[in-house]
């Protein structure tokens, strides 16, 4: 401050022909005597002893304040100012507290708020990994408010805090006894400290009795640049330290001016005599040397060379602020008082005038460096990280490893260089301070009961779900026509379903339905080869025919079944089964009407032949057969069948099927067919006693009731048959119906026609009433 007031009054460029004084007050870091320096400055008085170099003409109210480096002190201070307007501008006063204008508003600083610092050790401990972490503060203003504003933003960030302690360096020895405790049985390793300097020496000195080394200390600035305390760290137990300081500064000629102070060339002596003596543990009074037991201080002694913390240029940001402070009010005089090359030294100084101007200044430094104040009375917020390495000779070295800067977006405010960090431990990897290790993608987080939310069990995700991110809340379900892959963590295409040539069932299938069809067309082949035998010609060998057909028709539209469901296919494959099916139940029922007909006209008088003759047979068929056409052409027209993606009857693939469209069309096509078999029973369960010679009822019975049999079980195993199942079922009951028929109605005459040939003769059936 002296420094920065004795470059003011000797410049001609700012405040010309305008000197400042001063008083400097020792608070001693007291509440109760920073109250009482406060009411002295405001009632322009000397009550208090002071050490001053009055230059000034005017009244001795003070017109701004430089100070105090503590925040509970400037709180005291700035309470009784406040209501004056004396503007007070701290150096190193950090609590976010002292923000509130409504509380305190002539207070101002030159160093950033503690809402910023703490809002960047929560992101430089994110920016690690660490999620579980310890934290102690002072137990003051600065500590409170700093671990406040910590925890709501590592809460934010999702940073656990597994304890929070508090204490005073004033405690007594039980209390940090605690504390101790409380560390060696967490479980995490990393401690955040937000701690003054004086604190943490106390802390320290503790620490280093337990042997508690291997934590990784993450700092405030009140003690992370601090020389002493790396001094004080014999045992190494904040090696590794990483924390946050004001940027470095440099004042050009401030190293020369310390050095060049003699006492016995200041006026203001009694500050600079207690300075030299403790510097050079010497004293200028005579009669303290033999109860000191210490040489006598001349006031021209050598302080280049000499190591000492009140003469380290590591301090210099704090002396930058304070430099800036000083210039801040100069400024704000300079233009109150309209100065060019002179000013006016006639107006009243107001201090309201100069807190309303010096919240408004907005100038550049002989350093380059911007110097303004926010809304709030603070300034830009920027921090170097800082990085404590440990040296060859045991000394710490504060290495810069990053820069914070509030001012820019959120994601680049943070900004580590390619450094290599030291650790604890001097490890080179970044220690680990979880409580759950992290969740695999394919899993997700379930939070322990009773446990913080960084404590939490890892759960695979359920079929169907995925998690593609590290430490996932959730599981995402995958879309409809998507399934989760074994791992749980990507969404792969559904396997579509469907009944195919090449699979092993489908194979099958094919070829009983080729096989079927080629029975047929032998059948065929033999009845055309024996047409003109009794026993083809006894059952009617047209009808005969036509069934063959209808039958082949029948196996052939099974392979309609099987395929990747497309419109088309699905239109032919139920309007195909329908139409042959009816087709081939026409032929039967013709038969078996043709057997009643037979039996009526063998009785005497009886021409009941001629109303069901091949004419009337030909009719019947193709009517019965018109009326299913018709059905399938209306279901056709109205709500045709066509292809359907099920996602619902198995959730791991995707069953491609037909669709029914109408219900009511699907239900028609079948119940007709299924009345046409009935009734096809019906008569020939009433013929199956006719007379032998004609009686080929009993094989009609007996395909019937196959038939029936086959189409009833069909109706369960259908509906309980899931994905390709299903059309396999149906295929099969077409292929059983088919074969029943087949076998029931034409087996027992080819074995005959092929192997009992002499019974197939008009003698041998008149006579021994084959049965047909």
């Amino acid at each position: 401050m002296l420094f920065a007031i004795e470059e003011i009054n000797n410049s001609t460029n700012l405040l010309p022909g305008i000197s400042l004084g001063y008083k400097i007050y020792d608070t001693c870091d007291s509440n109760a005597r920073s109250v009482g320096v406060a009411l002295a400055l405001a009632n322009g008085n000397d009550t208090v002893p002071a050490s001053s170099k009055v230059l000034c003409n005017k009244s001795a109210q003070v017109k701004a304040i430089i100070g105090d480096t503590s925040s509970s002190t400037c709180m005291a201070t700035a309470t009784i100012v406040g209501p004056f307007n004396i503007p007070q501008i701290s150096p190193f006063a950090t609590c976010a507290c002292l923000s509130d204008k409504s509380k305190y508003p002539s207070f101002l600083r030159t160093i950033p708020s503690d809402y910023y610092q703490s809002r960047a050790l929560a992101q430089l401990v994110k920016h690690f990994g660490w999620t579980w972490v310890g934290a102690i503060r002072t137990n003051d203003d600065y500590g409170n408010n700093g671990m406040a504003t910590f925890t709501e933003t590592a809460q934010q960030v999702g940073i656990c805090l597994e304890y929070s302690v508090a204490f005073f360096r004033t405690d007594p020895p039980n209390k940090i006894q605690k504390i101790i405790d409380i560390i060696k049985r967490s479980s995490s390793k990393v401690i955040v400290a937000f701690l003054s300097y004086l604190d943490m020496d106390v802390l320290i000195n503790r620490l280093s009795h337990h042997n508690l080394s291997g934590y990784q200390w993450v700092g405030s600035e009140a003690w992370i640049f601090d020389s002493q305390t790396a001094e004080m760290d014999k045992h190494h137990v904040l090696d590794g330290a990483i924390g946050l300081f004001i940027p470095k500064a440099h004042v050009r000629g401030m190293r020369e001016f310390i050095l060049d102070l003699k006492p016995v060339n200041s006026l203001d002596t009694d500050i600079l005599t207690e300075f030299w003596e403790t510097l050079f543990s010497c004293k200028f009074k005579q009669s303290n040397l033999l109860a000191e037991n210490q040489s006598k201080c001349t006031g021209h002694e050598d302080m280049i060379g000499l190591q000492h913390g009140f003469i380290d240029m590591t301090l210099m940001p704090i002396f930058n602020n304070i430099y800036k402070g000083v210039y801040a009010v100069a400024h704000a005089l300079h233009s109150i008082l309209g100065c060019n090359k002179t000013c006016n030294k006639t107006m009243q100084l107001d201090p309201f005038m100069i807190l309303q101007h010096i919240r408004n200044i907005n100038f550049i430094t002989k350093e380059g460096e911007e110097v303004y104040f926010n809304v709030d009375g603070d300034p830009p917020a920027k921090y170097e990280i800082i990085n404590w390495q440990p040296t060859e000779n045991g000394a710490v070295d504060f290495v810069i490893v990053g820069l914070y800067d509030a001012s820019l977006p959120e994601d680049k405010q943070l900004n580590l260089q390619n450094k290599s960090l030291i650790w604890a431990m001097n490890l080179t990897q970044v220690p680990v301070s979880v409580c759950s290790e992290k969740c695999s993608p394919g899993t997700r987080k379930v939070l322990q009961k009773g446990k913080p939310v960084c404590c939490y069990d890892c759960i695979r995700c359920a079929d169907g779900e995925i998690s593609n991110i590290t430490d996932s809340i959730s599981c995402v379900q995958c879309p409809p026509e998507f399934w989760s892959n074994h791992r749980r963590d990507v969404c792969v295409k559904k396997e579509a379903e469907f009944l195919s040539y090449e699979e092993m069932m489908g194979a099958l299938l094919t070829v009983a339905s080729l096989c079927g069809t080629s029975m047929t067309a032998v059948v065929a082949f033999i009845f055309f080869t024996y047409r003109k035998t009794p026993i083809v010609r006894a059952n009617n060998s047209e009808l005969s025919f036509l069934l063959l057909f209808s039958l082949t028709l029948c196996f052939l539209c099974s392979l309609t079944f099987m395929g990747r469901p497309s419109e088309w296919s699905c239109m032919l494959r139920h309007t195909a089964f329908g139409i042959t099916f009816v087709l081939c139940m026409s032929c039967v029922l013709g038969k078996t009407v043709v057997v009643l007909m037979a039996f009526r006209a063998s009785l005497p008088g009886s021409n009941v032949m001629k109303w069901f003759g091949p004419t009337q047979q030909r009719l019947s068929v193709l009517i019965f057969t018109l009326i299913q056409v018709v059905i399938c052409v209306l279901w056709l027209a109205i709500s045709p069948p066509f292809p359907f993606k099920n996602l619902k009857v198995v959730k791991d693939r995707i069953i491609l099927e037909c669709a029914l469209g109408s219900a009511v069309g699907f239900w028609a096509v079948l119940g007709y067919i299924g009345f046409l078999a009935v009734f096809c029973f019906i008569l020939a369960f009433l013929a199956r006693k006719l007379p032998d010679n004609f009686n080929e009822a009993k094989f009609i019975t007996f395909s019937m009731l196959i038939f029936c049999a086959v189409w009833l079980t069909f109706i369960p195993a259908y509906v309980s048959s899931p994905g390709k199942l299903s059309v396999a079922v149906e295929i099969f009951a077409i292929l059983a119906s088919s074969f029943g028929l087949l076998i029931c109605i034409f087996i027992p005459k080819c074995y005959i026609m092929l192997l009992r040939p002499e019974k197939n003769t008009k003698k041998y059936i008149i006579r021994n009433k084959v049965n047909f």
